[in-house]
């Protein structure tokens, strides 16, 4: 390959980065093994890893998921697919991200939506930057997000508008539940607000009053962008609902849809928004139509060549779709239908509530917020949070997240989730290694 490019050696092919940045050598990569020897390593590496109870949300959730899911979705058709640009070629794909636009439409209550994004944050970031360009007043550059929003989201979402010389404005929480109140918001009524985001639940796990808020933003001429965990959405009013008119946008993390809690992702990202505004709406969509003999037929459309090509014309340069997650969520959904989502959100609140009850009885365990939870809370411990949750871990338990990284304001606060998968025994099993601790 050197030789067919005209060039010597390896280092004249890096020539033009700096010495003092390159790596000299891999000191801790070992000499290769044979397959032999490698598979009794990965062996003994596996034997090594015990996941324990799971009681981590924090925007990632431990659901279950049927088995025919990840058997269908490593169908090589499925698996290998590329992105669907010749119709003709690729009619089992686009049908398969049609019926995936259709289902989240529906849970979503909204009336149109892409084929999914890369993950949630930076679908959360894309429907702020949408927002923008569907504002009638172009000097209109602040955003309003709530202190409550998942902090990773909000730095992304800094990194992301950066270019675009935003005022991403922070909203404060009521100390008292964790949420947003109409007199705080009542600071921000001007005419430069062009969008709000509203976390349903938000980071704490707490239920947000979507439609006072949703009809403040509209009365104001401020777009409401909705950021519902999808599960939660089989239970809770939709964002097609919220107020007297519905949110504009919605956005966020399809993991909870039939993804895996797999070292972090693939996961995938959702975006759904009313029909008017689907011009404006970033990534991919797929129409159904028919061919010239009649027959039902799917196709890419409404999109620009920018999209691909002149991409300083694009309204968006980063729309990846994560379709195999999708395809999986679509897979999921079909499975458990409307009643299934609807049994497995009110099952991950049900147990929410009694464990909070069972915790709150422990001594040197407190509420941080009085109010309504969908599957996860917070509680507040008289102990470091990061050493009960070292040894919590040594007992086979994964017991929370730590708010005190994100949140030091709440002390020694820890944010604790439960889905369908706890049985009463795990439960009483994680309140009494705790008690144990404390």
């Amino acid at each position: 390959m050197l030789d067919a490019i005209g060039i010597k050696s390896i280092d004249d092919l890096f020539a033009e980065i700096p010495k003092d940045l390159r790596i000299d050598g891999l000191k801790n990569i070992p000499k290769g093994l044979n397959e032999l020897d490698i598979s009794k390593l990965l062996k003994e590496r596996a034997a090594k890893d015990h996941a324990g109870l799971c009681f981590i949300g924090a925007g990632a959730y431990e659901h279950y998921i049927p088995a025919v899911v990840s058997d269908l979705t490593s169908r090589g058709e499925f698996l290998t697919a590329y992105t669907p640009y010749q119709a003709e070629a690729s009619q089992g794909t686009l049908q398969v991200i049609y019926e995936y636009q259709s289902m989240i439409c529906n849970l979503m209550q909204m009336e149109t939506s892409n084929a999914s994004m890369y993950d949630g944050a930076s679908a959360l970031s894309e429907a702020i930057l949408m927002a923008l360009r569907l504002h009638k007043n172009k000097q209109a550059k602040t955003i309003l997000l709530p202190q409550a929003l998942h902090p990773t989201y909000r730095k992304v979402i800094k990194t992301i508008t950066k270019p675009h010389h935003l005022e991403l404005v922070t909203i404060p929480y009521d100390p008292k539940t964790g949420t947003i109140t109409l007199d705080t918001l009542k600071a921000y009524t001007n005419n430069n607000v062009a969008a709000i985001v509203i976390a349903q639940p938000n980071f704490f796990g707490a239920l947000e009053d979507v439609d006072a808020i949703t009809d403040w933003a509209h009365q104001n001429s401020i777009l409401v962008i909705g950021n519902l965990n999808p599960i939660a959405a089989a239970l809770l009013k939709p964002p097609g609902s919220w107020g007297e008119s519905g949110a504009d946008i919605a956005a966020g993390d399809g993991q909870p849809l039939g993804a895996p809690l797999a070292n972090g992702g693939p996961y995938f990202g959702y975006m759904c928004a009313k029909k008017e505004n689907i011009r404006q709406l970033p990534g991919r969509i797929v129409g159904r139509t028919t061919d010239k003999d009649g027959k039902t037929g799917f196709v890419l459309t409404l999109q620009a060549r920018e999209q691909h090509i002149r991409r300083g014309k694009a309204t968006s340069n980063i729309c990846s779709n994560q379709a195999l997650m999708a395809t999986g969520a679509t897979i999921y959904m079909s499975l458990l239908g409307a009643e299934g989502l609807r049994r497995v959100a009110a099952a991950s609140n049900a147990n929410a509530n009694l464990l909070r009850k069972r915790l709150l009885k422990i001594e040197g365990i407190s509420a941080v917020f009085n109010n309504t939870f969908f599957h996860e809370f917070v509680i507040k411990l008289q102990k470091p949070v990061g050493e009960v949750l070292s040894n919590l871990a040594n007992k086979g338990v994964q017991g929370g997240f730590d708010l005190s990284i994100d949140y030091p304001k709440l002390g020694n606060s820890l944010l604790i989730c439960t889905t369908e998968t706890k049985s009463e025994d795990d439960l009483e099993f994680y309140a009494r290694q705790l008690e144990e601790i404390l």
